[in-house]
């Protein structure tokens, strides 16, 4: 079947639950669900009973959309994502992403938590995304999709993929709300193991502050559809090598759960002052 035919499959189902419009998407990353509770007049979709959508096998990932508001703004709420490393495609990644523009969405809300290349980062620190490096996995725009959906033309430019409107509106929330809101460029790698001490230094060679296993690939097929993109990372542990620390998945949860609050703060305030 064409990837066309799997959107529109699952866009019939979804427009049949909620028939609104939806303004924003957000996705939230391994121990961030939280947010998902902050939706008012909540429906919640098991993302098992839309077709064609995969549903993640990592621990901390709900598997459930959550449709309604938050601070006033329409919502679709992806309560956990799936990954290249679950043997997976990109357009299976990116697949309900694509779904949600159809129903309207006009900007993306991406979180992860990740590792700190950069030492002047700590764990615990909330991250603006401001621009990324994508040359270690694959794209979500090969094939025919990209000329079936978004933007038809065969390139998309990515000269600026995290809108800079909404990175200084992000600045002026974290200066009212007493925050130190770092920024940074992030690397997706597929995973799912970490990364290397070595590894790490070529990436810092490359200029690359956080790395992690998701994001890249799902700003490349926002920025196709033309959503407005906005992404934060929660830094779980500082990258291997840099501190002498094995890294485990239950930590970068325990983590993500104390920082959670400070996160869904800026988050909240941002839906409330974008129009």
């Amino acid at each position: 079947m064409k990837e066309i035919d799997k959107i529109n499959k699952a866009y019939k189902y979804l427009s049949r639950i909620y028939a609104k419009p939806i303004d924003t998407i957000l996705v939230l990353g391994s121990g961030l669900g939280a947010l998902a509770g902050e939706v008012d007049d909540a429906i919640v979709v098991s993302c098992r009973d839309i077709p064609y959508i995969k549903t993640s096998t990592t621990p901390y990932h709900d598997g459930k959309l959550v449709l309604g508001t938050i601070s006033g703004k329409s919502v679709a709420v992806m309560s956990g994502r799936v990954h290249l490393y679950e043997d997976i495609t990109p357009n299976d990644v990116v697949r309900l992403i694509r779904v949600l523009s159809l129903m309207g969405a006009k900007r993306i809300v991406l979180t992860n938590s990740a590792g700190a290349i950069n030492r002047e980062y700590k764990v615990g620190d909330v991250v603006a995304i401001r621009d990324h490096v994508s040359l270690f996995v694959p794209s979500s725009l090969t094939g025919d999709i990209r000329r079936e959906i978004g933007d038809k033309l065969n390139f998309v430019d990515m000269s600026e993929v995290y809108d800079s409107n909404y990175l200084g509106l992000l600045d002026k929330i974290a200066k009212e709300q007493n925050l130190d809101l770092k920024t940074g460029v992030y690397v997706q790698l597929s995973g799912a193991q970490y990364e290397t001490p070595s590894e790490i230094r070529l990436l810092d060679k490359l200029g690359c502050d956080l790395v992690g296993m998701s994001t890249v690939i799902e700003s490349i097929a926002s920025r196709h559809l033309g959503l407005k993109i906005v992404a934060f990372s929660i830094i779980t542990n500082m990258a291997s090598g840099i501190e002498k620390v094995k890294l485990s998945h239950e930590e970068v949860k325990i983590v993500a759960n104390k920082t959670g609050e400070k996160l869904k703060s800026i988050i909240k305030k941002f839906l409330e002052k974008i129009d």
